[in-house]
């Protein structure tokens, strides 16, 4: 009974004594993806809002008939994958770019995808205001349930780092990791209903997106808040919950299994 509460306390003391590192890794990140760009952190407003323009005209003439508002419709599903699928890629090399340190002078290993995946959550922050700008703009109805909207955000952040933890620690062993799920996450996006109603698929197709993809739990509820305006079902709530739980059990024990080995292949 103590062992693994030992282990809890042991692994929160460590987190908070290098918390200061975790917040220098985030804002390296963030810098680096902005360095020498003249307009700086506005395009985290200006690129998913460019991308959304794109997509609304290529998609427009297939699905905006059957879906009102549809610029408001396809940007709320959009950021949430955009979050997921930019902050775990980041996350597949968080230990093998990082090897010359984790080399030199110990650091918690998990600090660096941790910190992948925060740096992704900030810029979906800054991403949120491209979002007020469609609402405003297509002047879309704004209910009280949107300010629900940061628990389903919460539970995708939970989920990206049990993801990425597991990403990680297994492109360290099998470098093809990377292409793979760069095949996984084009599949992905296409079996999430971002852009087309999930009416539209054939009844089998629907019912295994429902049960199966974790993203439509997200981007179910994200939706439900800020794009209908109204409380997301109970079901797909604690689905959205159990998934990033889940998510984040498995990242954690395959990590932490695996951690010993790294200084061996990186």
């Amino acid at each position: 009974m103590n062992q693994p509460r030992n282990h809890l306390t042991g692994f929160v003391r460590e987190f908070w004594k290098y918390r200061d590192l975790l917040k220098q890794l985030v804002s390296r990140d963030i810098k680096l993806k902005y360095r020498r760009s003249w307009l700086g952190y506005v395009w985290s407003v200006l690129n998913p809002l460019l991308i959304m323009v794109v997509m609304t005209i290529v998609f427009s003439t297939m699905f905006s008939r059957n879906i009102a508002n549809f610029p408001v419709y396809l940007f709320c599903g959009q950021l949430l994958f955009n979050f997921m699928n930019t902050s775990t890629h980041q996350a597949i090399f968080s230990i093998t770019g990082n090897g010359a340190l984790l080399k030199k002078t110990y650091v918690p290993k998990y600090i660096f995808t941790l910190s992948k995946i925060t740096s992704g959550m900030v810029d979906l922050v800054f991403s949120l205001g491209a979002l007020v700008i469609v609402i405003a703009v297509t002047r879309a109805p704004v209910t009280w349930y949107a300010l629900l909207a940061p628990f389903v955000i919460m539970q995708l952040y939970v989920f990206c780092v049990g993801l990425g933890l597991f990403l990680a620690q297994a492109n360290v062993f099998f470098r093809d990791i990377q292409y793979i799920y760069n095949a996984v996450t084009t599949a992905w996006m296409y079996l999430t209903p971002i852009f087309y109603p999930i009416e539209a698929l054939p009844e089998q197709i629907s019912w295994i997106i429902r049960h199966f993809n974790p993203m439509y739990f997200y981007v179910g509820q994200f939706r439900d808040l800020i794009y209908y305006g109204r409380m997301p079902g109970a079901g797909i709530a604690a689905a959205g919950w159990i998934t990033a739980a889940l998510m984040l059990i498995i990242g954690i024990w395959s990590f932490s299994r695996s951690k010993d080995r790294f200084i061996l292949y990186i």
